[in-house]
C-alpha cells in the first residue's frame, strides 16, 4: 500500500509529464500543506522562479481566506513581472478547499488559466 504522500506524489509526476511552462506561459505551481499553501511561478525553459508567495505572509481567519489573499498577491507580483497567462500545476492535490479558493482568487487577480 502507498501512502497518501506517495499517492499524490505520483499524481504530481503524471502531471509534470504533460506540463511545463514556457517565457510566454510559465507554470503556476502549488504546495499544500496542513498550515500554508505555498505558490510559484516559473520559466522551466530558464529554470528561474518568477514570482512567490506563501499564506504565511498573509492575515487571515480561515486556510482559504489566507489562500485567496496570497493568490491575490501573487498575481500582483506576477502582473509587476509581465505574467498575465500561466499554466495551472495543482501538485498532485484534489482541485478543492484551499487549492481551488486559490485558483478562483488568482483568476479573479488577473491571471488566465
Amino acid at each position: 500500500m502507498k501512502t497518501k504522500t506517495q499517492q499524490r506524489e505520483g499524481r504530481h509526476r503524471r502531471v509534470r509529464a504533460k506540463v511545463a511552462g514556457t517565457e510566454a506561459r510559465p507554470r503556476l505551481s502549488i504546495y499544500k500543506s496542513n498550515t500554508r499553501i505555498v505558490a510559484q511561478i516559473i520559466n522551466d525553459d530558464a529554470g528561474t522562479t518568477l514570482a512567490a508567495v506563501s499564506s504565511n505572509e498573509e492575515k487571515g481567519k480561515t486556510p482559504q481566506e489566507r489562500a485567496a489573499q496570497a493568490a491575490a498577491t501573487l498575481a500582483k507580483r506576477a502582473g509587476e513581472k509581465g505574467v498575465k497567462a500561466v499554466v495551472f500545476d495543482r501538485g498532485g492535490f484534489q482541485y478543492v478547499g484551499t487549492v481551488k479558493a486559490f485558483a478562483d482568487a488568482a483568476r479573479a487577480a488577473g491571471l488566465e488559466f
